[in-house]
């Protein structure tokens, strides 16, 4: 599991990578919440596209990262989620915390 970062103005990107689970929960809070400290963005989108299995840390992981973002005054959004995924989050009450968008498939042209 890794998580890359990006910043730019107001705005946070974390694209996460891999399989995201009790074992790798933790670092990956971590590198986003020390890049929330240094950077104090407005909004954090959590880029789920390149995560092949979550568990119930993921669910953590973004209530985490709300909460640390209400400290700040920002907001978050979960980005490219599967549909399966998007539910879950629902049923755990993220969709009242964050904006959950599913992933996006790109048309080719015929």
């Amino acid at each position: 599991m890794s998580v890359t970062i990006e910043s730019s103005g107001n705005l946070m990107i974390a694209y996460l990578i891999g399989e995201l689970d009790h074992h790798s929960a933790e670092e990956i809070r971590n590198k986003i919440d020390r890049a929330i400290s240094c950077k104090k963005p407005n909004h954090l989108i959590l880029d789920f596209k390149n995560i092949s299995f979550m568990d119930s840390s993921g669910i953590g992981l973004v209530m985490g990262r709300f909460r640390l973002m209400q400290n700040h005054h920002g907001s978050v959004e979960i980005r490219n989620v599967t549909p399966q995924t998007k539910k879950i989050m629902e049923l755990a009450g993220l969709g009242r915390i964050a904006v959950i968008n599913e992933i996006k498939e790109v048309q080719g042209e015929i």
